[in-house]
């Protein structure tokens, strides 16, 4: 069914009111482009950016908006000014907003993932001792992130490359949660259904909290008992999902997510259509963030080898459907990857649009530019510009590794697609 969108004037704003704000990341000052006005401050914010007219959503408003502002015809006049005319722009300036621009972007998508990663750690770890506060600020960060991949137009996967955040940042459920996401909206998947399979995706290994760190950490090959050990987690976690009070069907997600199309899984064997259809994406993206970040980092495939990996040698265990919509989600390059371009040049992929794969942001390798800044190109900006291979960091030549500084662990963000800008 089609979302209907309410609409109102800047002037109609209060404290109470829920808003979108329809803009790039670098347009505005918040960390969230949807969110509750809780004061004065915020509203005029708001009315900074320059937006005269805001989406709204009635339901999560704490009010009604305020009554339209009519301007009379003497404010009107009162009010007119004469527009100034702008310089001509080169586009070499032009060249240094939108870099500008990008850096900015960078930064505010790497502060709103730090806030979000350090809840989902500590919603994870609370989950038994706190459940209730748990589940309320899990719910607080999976509506924000169902908001932003369902609502907000173009989305884009980022790959975060440290310059705010770190690998101890990283945090597999919420990975997990975001490439959830990301498939969710490739489906058309509803607002509700998100935020459920969000609330499984965020607590589904929380049956580990009853497995030995010796296990969970260990980085040779487990033993045949310890892995039935590890195993077990499964049906824990769904055990404390219904404990801690969790919907019904998130503990049978949490059941599931290690069950394969093809039977080999765990717990109970269950082949395809005999799971949970949320359980299904689940494992895929579960199994794909598990190959790119593992115990130990030295097995940890890139995310093209890992797609590639899951696509020609593991297709059986998956949702076939769902698996090519996660390749198409994540594109050709993922966020991640270093490519070498057709200039010759090295640069790791930073973000993608899933409807635009073949043309994502890269981070270009230029020795002429200072590290902290380094190069940042949209390649839908650029179309003689293409990616000729994808590689491994131990095929880079040293001071090319030095200064792309790949992470060891791959963390993704989702957000607001940024909008190529207009001439």
């Amino acid at each position: 069914m089609h979302k209907v969108h309410h609409f109102i004037d800047v002037s109609q704003l209060q404290v109470g009111i829920y808003v979108h704000l329809d803009l790039g990341w670098m347009d505005h000052p918040f960390t969230l482009s949807n969110f509750k006005i809780k004061d004065e401050e915020q509203i005029s914010q708001i009315k900074k950016t320059g937006l005269t007219r805001l989406r709204y959503d009635p339901s999560r408003s704490d009010c009604e908006p305020l009554p339209v502002k009519i301007e009379s015809p003497v404010d009107e006049i009162i009010n007119q000014e004469t527009p100034a005319i702008p310089e001509p722009v080169s586009s070499a300036d032009r060249a240094k907003q939108r870099l500008k621009e990008l850096h900015h972007a960078i930064n505010v998508c790497e502060k709103k993932f730090i806030k979000t990663s350090n809840i989902a750690r500590q919603v994870t770890h609370n989950i038994l001792s706190d459940s209730k506060a748990s589940i309320e600020q899990a719910l607080s960060i999976i509506n924000d992130m169902v908001d932003t991949a369902l609502m907000e137009g173009d989305v884009a996967v980022h790959a975060l490359n440290g310059n705010r955040s770190s690998d101890a940042h990283y945090i597999h459920p919420l990975n997990v949660t975001v490439l959830a996401l990301i498939m969710a909206k490739s489906i058309n998947m509803s607002k509700e259904d998100a935020r459920l399979l969000g609330l499984a995706a965020l607590f589904h290994d929380i049956g580990k909290a009853e497995i030995s760190d010796k296990i969970l950490l260990k980085k040779d090959p487990l033993t045949k008992s310890e892995q039935s050990h590890l195993e077990q987690h499964s049906e824990i976690g769904a055990r404390m999902a219904q404990e801690v009070g969790l919907p019904l069907r998130t503990g049978k997600i949490i059941m599931q997510h290690h069950e394969h199309a093809d039977g080999t899984g765990y717990p109970k064997h269950l082949k395809g259509e005999q799971t949970d259809p949320f359980a299904r994406l689940l494992a895929i993206v579960n199994g794909y963030d598990n190959l790119c970040n593992p115990n130990n980092i030295a097995l940890a495939k890139t995310p093209y080898e890992a797609l590639a990996h899951m696509y020609a040698s593991q297709r059986a265990r998956y949702d076939e459907a769902l698996l090519k919509g996660l390749i198409k989600s994540l594109g050709i390059y993922p966020p991640g990857s270093i490519v070498r371009l057709s200039t010759g040049s090295y640069a790791t992929v930073i973000s993608v649009n899933p409807n635009k794969p073949l043309r994502p942001f890269v981070m270009v390798h230029d020795p002429l530019t200072v590290q902290h800044e380094p190069q940042i190109i949209d390649l839908r900006e650029e179309p003689s510009i293409t990616i000729n291979a994808c590689l491994r960091p131990s095929q880079l030549p040293a001071e090319v590794l030095e200064y792309l500084n790949p992470r060891k662990r791959v963390s993704y963000f989702i957000d607001a697609d940024l909008s190529i800008s207009e001439d």
